[in-house]
C-alpha cells in the first residue's frame, strides 16, 4: 500500500530486536543528541537576563547581566557535580523519576516524572520557537508564517527520531558541532576585535545596586536559569551510551558543561562589552553577531547554526521523553502503549505523543519564546531538587564508601536548587509559571488514576476468583446476523454463524423499499427455508436503532449467555472505493463496544473488481 511505502521511505525498514546493541551511541554522538538542549539555551539565556533589566527603566541596568551570569555559572557547577553522583549511583538511567521513587516514595517519583515530562514538552516548543525567531531576525519576511514553520520543523524532527537513535544522532551531530564552532568563533573574534566605534562597554558599578534593587536582580537570575535546562538529560539517557555506559555518560556530562559554561560566559561578556540590549524583532545573538561580523557571510553562518541547534535541541526531548514514558507505563502509571518498542527500536508512541503536545503549545502561544520561557524553568528545578534530595537519602541509606562527602555534595545541590525553585516560582508565577504549578498536580493525579485502573483491571481478570462452573460450555449461544440484502457476503456470514451456534437469528430492517423487501423474502425462502428472517420495523427510517433494540431484547432473554453479532462486510479492491459504500455497520459496532456479554465480529468478502 501507498502508506506503507511512504512510511518505509520516511522512517526506514524495521530493525530486528537482535540489532538493539547497534543503537548504542559513542560519546561524540551522545554529546550531539543529549547536550543540544543545554547548549542551545546559550542562544536565549543571556537575552532572558537582559530583558527584565532593560525594562526596569534604570540607566545601564543591563550591566548587571554579567554578575547574574556568574551566579548562574556557579549554580551550573554545583548541579553538574551533583549529577555526576547520580550517574554513578544509577547507571541504568531513569533520572529524577527513578531516584525520587526509590528513595522518597512513589508520590515524589510521580511529581518528578510530571515535572520532567512538562520540561521535555516545553523543550521542544521553546527550542523550535527560538530557532524560528533567529531565522526571522535574519529573514524578517518569514514572520507571517512563524507558527506554520514551527509546526513543520517539529514534524521533521519527529520523523528523524522515529528512524532510530543511532541514525538520527549522526544527522544531529553536524548542526551541533557547527554551532559550537560558530559560537566559539564569535566569542574569540569578538574578544580580539573588541567593541567597534559606536559601542560603549558597560562597567559594573556597585553603587547602582540600590537603584536596581535585589528584586530586579533575582528576576533576571530566575529568567537566566534557562541556561541550566537540559543538564539532567545525560543522567536520564545513560542506557543510550556504549559500554562502559556510566563512565562514558560522566565524561560527556563534563564535556557538555565545560562547553556550555564557555559559551554562556563568553556571549554574556561580549553583550556587556558591546553595550547591547534587547531589541523587539531581533534576537540578542543576531545583534551580537552583526556587531562582530557585520552583515557578512559569517553573520548568516552564525544565524543558521543557531537556528539549527535550537531546532535540534528538541532531539534531547525525543531521546528522553519516550524513555521516561515507557518507565511510567511499565510501572502502570501511564498507558501501556507507551512501553511498546516500535519496529525501528524506539518508543514510537512516546515520540508521537511528545509531538502532539509540543505542537499544541506552539499554536497556543503563537510560537513566541518569551511567552513559553516562564513555563520552562519551574519543572526543571523541581526535578533537580527531587533528584538531589533522593540522592541524599540514597547515600544515607546505603552508606557506601565515601558516602559522607557524596551526601554533602548532593545535599548542597538539593538546597541550592530548592532555593532557586522558590525564586523562579515566585518571580515567574504571574508570567505563566502558575500554569505549570497547577498542571503538575493534575498530571500526578492522572498518573494515580491510571494506576488504580490497571490494578483493578488486573484483579478483575485474575483467575484466582474464577468459578469452575463458568468454564462449562454455553448452552444458549445466540448468533445474530443483521443483513441489508442477500449476497455472497451474507451467505458466508450465515455459514460461519451456523458453525458456532444452533440459535441463529437473522434480521432485516424494513425502511420503505417494498419491492426490495419482497424480493429479499422470496430469495430467503428459496435459499434458507429452515431459518427465520426477522423483519424489523423502523418508522423513523433508522437502521441502527431497530438492530440494537433487537439485540437488547435477546440479551434480556439470555442475560447470562454470550451473544455473537456477525456483520457481513465486503471489502473493495481499492481502499478509496470503500468511501462510496455505506458504513452503517461501523456505527452499530461502536454502540455495542460496552454491551455486556455481546461479542462483535465481521465476516469479510473481498471484491476483486477494480
Amino acid at each position: 500500500m501507498f502508506i506503507s511505502k511512504l512510511r518505509r521511505v520516511l522512517i526506514g525498514s524495521p530493525l530486528a530486536s537482535s540489532h538493539s546493541h547497534n543503537q548504542l551511541i559513542p560519546k561524540w554522538k551522545a554529546l550531539a543528541v543529549l547536550s543540544s538542549d543545554a547548549l542551545s539555551s546559550t542562544a536565549y539565556a543571556t537575552e532572558e537576563i537582559i530583558i527584565p533589566l532593560a525594562l526596569s527603566g534604570v540607566y545601564l541596568a543591563t550591566m548587571w547581566s554579567l554578575p547574574v551570569a556568574l551566579g548562574i555559572l556557579a549554580l551550573m557547577i554545583i548541579i553538574t557535580i551533583s549529577y555526576r553522583q547520580t550517574i554513578v549511583a544509577y547507571p541504568n538511567g531513569g533520572g529524577a523519576y527513578i531516584v525520587a521513587k526509590e528513595n522518597l516514595g512513589n508520590g515524589a517519583g510521580l511529581v518528578a516524572a510530571a515535572a520532567l515530562m512538562l520540561d521535555y514538552i516545553l523543550t521542544v516548543s521553546v527550542s523550535v520557537s527560538a530557532g524560528v525567531e533567529n531565522l526571522i531576525s535574519a529573514f524578517p519576511q518569514l514572520a507571517s508564517v512563524q507558527v506554520f514553520f514551527c509546526v513543520w520543523i517539529i514534524l521533521i524532527i519527529m520523523i528523524l527520531s522515529l528512524r532510530g537513535i543511532s541514525e538520527s544522532a549522526t544527522i544531529f551531530a553536524i548542526p551541533t558541532y557547527l554551532f559550537i564552532f560558530s559560537m566559539l568563533s564569535l566569542i574569540v573574534v569578538g574578544i580580539i576585535r573588541g567593541p567597534i566605534e559606536g559601542h560603549v562597554a558597560m562597567e559594573v558599578v556597585s553603587t547602582h545596586l540600590p537603584e536596581i534593587g535585589i528584586i530586579l536582580l533575582l528576576r533576571a537570575f530566575s529568567s537566566g536559569c534557562t541556561a541550566l535546562t537540559g543538564i539532567e538529560a545525560i543522567s536520564n539517557g545513560i542506557p543510550l551510551f556504549k559500554h562502559p555506559q556510566s563512565k562514558n555518560a560522566n565524561r560527556t556530562l563534563v564535556s557538555m558543561v565545560v562547553i556550555l559554561g564557555i559559551l554562556f560566559a563568553g556571549i554574556t561578556y561580549l553583550v556587556n562589552q558591546f553595550g547591547l540590549t534587547h531589541i523587539e524583532g531581533q534576537t540578542l545573538i543576531s545583534s551580537l553577531s552583526k556587531s562582530v561580523f557585520g552583515d557578512g557571510y559569517f553573520y548568516y553562518v552564525v544565524q543558521a547554526s543557531t537556528a539549527l541547534i535550537l531546532f535540534l535541541a528538541a532531539s534531547t526531548s525525543y531521546a528522553d521523553f519516550p524513555r521516561l514514558a515507557s518507565l511510567l507505563a511499565k510501572d502502570r502509571y501511564a498507558p501501556r502503549q507507551l512501553a511498546s518498542i516500535g519496529d525501528r527500536l524506539v518508543f514510537s508512541n512516546g515520540v508521537i505523543g511528545l509531538t502532539i503536545c509540543s505542537i499544541f503549545l506552539v499554536i497556543l502561544f503563537g510560537g513566541r519564546t518569551h511567552y513559553l520561557i516562564p513555563l520552562y524553568a519551574v519543572g526543571v528545578f523541581l526535578s533537580f531538587t527531587l533528584s538531589q534530595a533522593g540522592m541524599v537519602v540514597h547515600h544515607y541509606r546505603l552508606r557506601e564508601k565515601k558516602w559522607v562527602s557524596s551526601l554533602i555534595i548532593n545535599l548542597t545541590g538539593a538546597i541550592t536548587t530548592a532555593v532557586v525553585l522558590v525564586v523562579i516560582a515566585s518571580f515567574k508565577f504571574t508570567h505563566g509559571a502558575w500554569m505549570v504549578i497547577v498542571l503538575i498536580p493534575i498530571i500526578v493525579y492522572t498518573f494515580h488514576r491510571i494506576h488504580v485502573h490497571y490494578v483493578m483491571f488486573s484483579r478483575e481478570l485474575s483467575q484466582s476468583h474464577y468459578l469452575i462452573d463458568k468454564c462449562e460450555k454455553m448452552t444458549n449461544h445466540v448468533v445474530v446476523i443483521p443483513i441489508s440484502g442477500l449476497h455472497l457476503g451474507v451467505m458466508n456470514a450465515i455459514r460461519y454463524g451456523q458453525s458456532i451456534g444452533n440459535d441463529l437469528r437473522v434480521c432485516y430492517v424494513k425502511v420503505g423499499d417494498v419491492e426490495g423487501r419482497e424480493r429479499l423474502q422470496d430469495q430467503w425462502k428459496e435459499k434458507f427455508p429452515d431459518i427465520e428472517l426477522h423483519i424489523l420495523e423502523s418508522p423513523y427510517r433508522s437502521i441502527s436503532e431497530p438492530i440494537l433494540d433487537f439485540i437488547n431484547k435477546i440479551s434480556k432473554e439470555h442475560p447470562a449467555e454470550f451473544i455473537t453479532v456477525i456483520f457481513p462486510e465486503f471489502l473493495t479492491a481499492k481502499w478509496y472505493h470503500q468511501l462510496l459504500h455505506n458504513q452503517t455497520a461501523w456505527l452499530i459496532k461502536l454502540s455495542l463496544i460496552y454491551k455486556k456479554n455481546v461479542i462483535v465480529t465481521s465476516v469479510k468478502y473481498h471484491l476483486k473488481t477494480t
